[in-house]
């Protein structure tokens, strides 16, 4: 008899899985944020990011719904009953997606390790995908297990810096916030932060299993918004103080820590970013090894082997390493992601809000839909 699920799987798993998927790279450095929010100053970028979070808690909410009520906990059976063979479209665009990110994540790593250490960032890059594939060979309950505790730590990290950067230079954060600026491009901003991102919702699937009726499935779609959007407005904040000279950097959060003088908050702040990025990884690896465990299933050959599942892995990061070695963070994130974020609009959300919601609403009206 399987146990049953508890508050944290109905309701905070899917949420805190989905910050896991979407903090790493450019998040967690701050490199994205100045990148889409920025420019639109301190309350076009505010705006910007509550935008992004209103999308992704409508989205993640649709998303969730919809694999429950399909019983689609990988994303190629949940495309297949969404836009039937057009599944192959979002499978392309998934993989491509997935190799952009990883050489995000992994140039990401490389740069934060040789700026704490000094070694050159391949070292950084390696060790990362070595954690990831670590990780995602021992499947389902070892991936929950991550989005957990590393949570934990994540957001006492986020709570420390904004309370040492309010401490070492509040007064220009203060101002930062208060200076007037122009609005313009936050709409784009934050449509284009938002969509890139929304994929998440779609890797994280196989966490969403703890789901007994709908209503856990609505309320933790609209928890993963604020879940995954709070500790990026608290360091946007503290970038501002910042501006605008914080813009072209490719970390921004070693930017400002080297301002605190806090030694023991920037080994502890660079630590939680690679454990973010780690966290992201593995959703988007382990969403595909999910997928390919669900067709593995269905030929009735048992469980998807362990060995399988890291030889996965590692064909997917060995080629995302030589993208991030040849390309870098900032390029990375500045052009490859505005493609990915049209691309994802046109293959994943409006179906999911047309069709989608349309057959949602199909399925509560026939008799005995479970609530």
């Amino acid at each position: 008899m399987s146990p049953v699920p508890t508050r944290f799987q109905r309701f905070l798993l899917p949420g805190l899985a989905f910050k896991g998927f979407v903090i790493g790279g450019g998040y967690a450095t701050g490199r994205e944020l100045a990148e889409y929010f920025l420019p639109s100053g301190a309350q076009g970028g505010l705006l910007g990011l509550s935008l992004a979070m209103v999308v992704w808690s409508v989205v993640c909410a649709l998303t969730f719904v919809f694999a429950f009520a399909t019983g689609s906990y990988d994303y190629r059976g949940f495309f297949g009953r969404l836009v039937g063979p057009g599944w192959v479209v979002f499978e392309l665009a998934y993989v491509v997606f997935m190799v952009l990110i990883l050489a995000v994540f992994g140039a990401a790593a490389g740069a934060v390790v040789a700026a704490l250490t000094g070694w050159p960032p391949l070292v950084g890059t390696l060790a990362l995908m070595t954690a990831i594939g670590a990780v995602v060979a021992f499947g389902n309950r070892a991936v929950e297990r991550l989005f957990g505790w590393a949570s934990v730590f994540l957001y006492a990290m986020y709570v420390l810096f904004v309370a040492f950067a309010f401490t070492t230079f509040g007064d220009r954060i203060l101002q930062g916030l208060s200076t007037p600026h122009s609005l313009d491009g936050w709409v784009q901003g934050g449509l284009t932060y938002a969509c890139y991102n929304i994929v998440g919702a779609v890797a994280i699937l196989p966490m969403l299993r703890h789901f007994t009726r709908r209503r856990d499935a609505v309320a933790a779609g609209l928890l993963a918004g604020p879940l995954a959007i709070l500790p990026a407005i608290a360091f946007f904040a503290c970038m501002l103080a910042w501006m605008p000279q914080i813009a072209g950097e490719a970390l921004p959060s070693d930017y400002m820590l080297r301002r605190m003088q806090q030694p023991l908050l920037h080994v502890g702040f660079q630590a939680m970013i690679f454990l973010a990025l780690l966290e992201s990884g593995v959703g988007a690896v382990h969403a595909v090894n999910e997928r390919i465990a669900g067709a593995w299933r269905k030929r009735e050959r048992g469980d998807f082997p362990r060995g399988a599942r890291l030889c996965v892995a590692v064909v997917l990061l060995v080629g995302s390493i030589f993208i991030a070695e040849r390309y870098g963070l900032v390029a990375l994130i500045a052009h490859g992601y505005r493609a990915l974020a049209w691309l994802f609009l046109f293959v994943y959300v409006l179906p999911l809000l047309t069709f989608g919601s349309w057959h949602l609403w199909r399925m509560r009206t026939r008799p005995g839909a479970q609530a």
